[in-house]
């Protein structure tokens, strides 16, 4: 027979691993939760990772790219010309755009010959697929917090030219570094 001590010792231990159990699965589930959370908050506030999924950003960013964009620049400066923006598009509600910003508020943008001219003066743009492009574009002003965006493809992109400048709100952040593939990681 057992005596009345070693059964309440054996309850006990039996008891504490239990509690100890119990106790270290809460932990995992209190921790995962909590790194969720703050997974969120910096996709949120901070930084948030963003796919290429078009072609007129070429050659600065391919098809597939996988580029963290900063969502505090805004808070601290203005926009400002050759910044890559990621924003809400004005035509489909749900779809975000990544382009090059070409002009701010208050500017004059015109297209002539395949040359980009802001307040008159010819823009040198080494980072175009083409150097000169299709189109033409009467001088237009930027309205004021409002910005004029093009893609670095300018044959193969939807932007300011078709669809107006950019309300500064509907940006959700700056570009600044492509992260994968690995053998294609830069900043921007």
């Amino acid at each position: 027979m057992t005596s009345p001590e070693a059964t309440s010792t054996g309850s006990v231990t039996t008891g504490k691993r239990k509690r100890s159990a119990l106790g270290f699965i809460v932990e995992i589930v209190v921790i995962v939760v909590a790194a969720f959370i703050i997974a969120m908050l910096v996709q949120a506030f901070l930084v948030k990772p963003f796919t290429i999924h078009q072609v007129s950003m070429m050659p600065t960013l391919h098809e597939g790219d996988r580029i963290l964009i900063n969502r505090l620049t805004y808070h601290f400066r203005e926009p400002r010309r050759g910044d890559i923006v990621v924003f809400r598009s004005p035509l489909n509600s749900g779809e975000d755009l990544v382009k090059r910003i070409v002009a701010v508020g208050g500017d004059k943008v015109s297209i002539r010959d395949g040359v980009v001219y802001v307040n008159g003066n010819a823009v040198e743009e080494p980072y175009l697929l083409d150097q000169h492009f299709a189109g033409v574009l009467p001088e237009t002003v930027v309205p004021r917090d409002h910005v004029f965006v093009m893609g670095d493809n300018r044959n193969q992109s939807g932007d300011s030219r078709l669809f107006g400048p950019v309300d500064e709100d509907a940006i959700l952040g700056t570009a600044f570094l492509i992260y994968w593939p690995i053998s294609r990681w830069s900043r921007l």
